[in-house]
């Protein structure tokens, strides 16, 4: 073999220089501009300018969900506001394993890009499409047909089953739309491109809210409304995101020789993508499992915690933004076999974090009350005060979330999903332990407390992790090619 062919990590895709300048001088020149290389330059700038649209993205993106639990709560009623609620681990269960596959999927796209093989790229985009295309299909069947049972099982109380059933079954019927939406954006990032997917989700978020009035508070059509403007407004976000990479990403079209069905890079991407999917997924059990105990505390609880969380994640979720930012950085870099600069990254993301973290709680200190006020009306001052117990003792632990967040989605972009799904367990055997053990002894504290025992027992899982990692590719690294 020639021995100018460099591994790209542990994967199996190989890249050779004579080959690789051929293929250079083949690329679309004119649509390099949206792509971005974060092989070079300054990882605090790069950092940034990947993970500032995806922040916006981001608070869009709850913005809009705010938007759905904020009229449901006022227009619709507390009832409502807990059916919603009550199925938030459930939605997260399922939506975050199609988002982690998306995300999975695009980091061998991102390895190769970084690689500047630009034929591999393609040929793990068609195959990544096929895969997608076939999970949206059996996801879509198998939560339809199980909704009404799981919410059995957690406990929904009577009174709000009915809705609660309403409300996920839509959501889950447009899993299609969702993965198509999170596979577009996913190939965009994987590119260096933060800047589309945003634009794309404001115009769903937009969308979003104005069915949300149109079809909640006009046509009263209650938790279906909240569902319905939900899907309609990723199908949008979706169809027009597919419509931009085929109209503009000429590097991403495939011949007829590159489309084709191959198992090896399927295998490849089900390695990244399952994985990732799984993490989120055996995450969100710990959720539901502890939502089945909080369900137990009765409704207005449940419109407490579901107020809370939602003033709280609004603040917090930009922090996955950073960690995406990872990943993708961590990939390419990964691909121009530069470790030292992945670690760089590492460390520059982490004060990103911790930074945002601080700033996020003494904002949420001045803004709790405000935040809350938009679900519940006043008068409900016992459910206000339980949400604002909620904000306090998860905004508190926004550091270690962080620190979490950074180095999962590094280990994962460095080629080590499995790895990182293990952290997700770790999760979920936290929240589950609180849900099993510690809400039927100590109440709703026990519930406002347990995000963050389980960022804690990831953060013990992950940082070892990271550094066994990064070690062991630095061996492999400085091993002699000899047998290549």
């Amino acid at each position: 073999m020639n021995k100018n062919v460099l591994p790209i990590a542990r994967q199996g895709v190989f890249v050779g220089k004579n080959s690789c300048d051929k293929v250079c001088d083949a690329f679309p020149r004119r649509n390099v501009r949206m792509t971005k290389d974060m092989t070079q330059g300054s990882p605090l700038k790069l950092i940034l300018a990947f993970a500032v649209p995806l922040m916006l993205g981001s608070l869009f993106q709850q913005f809009y969900n705010l938007a759905d639990t904020i009229i449901v709560g006022r227009f619709v009623g507390v009832e409502a506001l807990a059916a919603v609620g009550s199925v938030g681990g459930l939605n997260y269960l399922v939506l975050g394993f199609v988002n982690g596959i998306a995300c999975g999927f695009s980091i061998p796209i991102s390895w190769t890009f970084g690689a500047k093989d630009y034929v591999e790229m393609r040929r793990y985009t068609a195959n990544a499409v096929w895969l997608s295309v076939f999970f949206a299909a059996v996801l879509t069947v198998v939560t339809v047909a199980m909704t009404r049972s799981i919410l059995v099982w957690t406990n929904t109380p009577d009174n709000i089953i009915d809705l609660a059933d309403i409300y996920i079954r839509t959501i889950f019927i447009g899993i299609p739309f969702t993965l198509l939406y999170n596979m577009t954006s996913a190939l965009m990032r994987a590119l260096g491109d933060s800047k589309r997917p945003l634009y794309f989700l404001l115009v769903a978020s937009f969308l979003n809210i104005g069915l949300d009035l149109l079809c909640i508070i006009t046509f009263k059509m209650g938790v279906f409304g909240a569902a319905f403007a939900t899907v309609f407004s990723q199908a949008v976000a979706g169809l027009g995101s597919l419509w931009y990479i085929l109209k503009h990403y000429n590097e991403l079209r495939w011949n007829k020789e590159e489309s084709r069905l191959s198992r090896q890079h399927c295998v490849k991407l089900c390695g990244m993508g399952i994985p990732m999917g799984l993490q989120c997924s055996i995450t969100a059990i710990g959720s539901v499992v502890l939502q089945g105990a909080v369900n137990g505390l009765g409704s207005d609880i449940v419109a407490a915690q579901t107020a809370g969380g939602k003033a709280a994640q609004f603040l917090s979720v930009p922090l996955e933004s950073i960690g995406t930012a990872m990943t993708t950085y961590a990939s390419q870099n990964m691909g121009a076999h530069d470790l030292n600069r992945v670690n760089k990254g590492v460390n520059t993301a982490l004060g990103i974090g911790c930074v945002y973290s601080v700033a996020s709680f003494l904002i949420l200190r001045v803004l709790d009350k405000a935040l809350i006020g938009l679900f519940l009306e006043s008068s409900q001052t016992e459910i206000m005060a339980n949400a604002q117990s909620f904000i306090f003792w998860n905004s508190v632990f926004y550091i270690p979330l962080a620190v979490l967040i950074i180095y999962r989605y590094t280990i994962q972009g460095l080629g080590y999903s499995s790895l990182a799904m293990f952290a997700g367990v770790a999760e979920m055997i936290a929240r589950a332990m609180v849900g099993f053990l510690f809400v039927p002894l100590w109440g709703y504290f026990a519930a406002c407390i347990a995000n963050p025992v389980a960022w804690f027992f990831a953060c013990f899982f992950l940082i070892p992790a990271y550094i066994v990692v990064f070690r062991k590719l630095k061996q492999e690294k400085a091993r002699p090619h000899a047998n290549l």
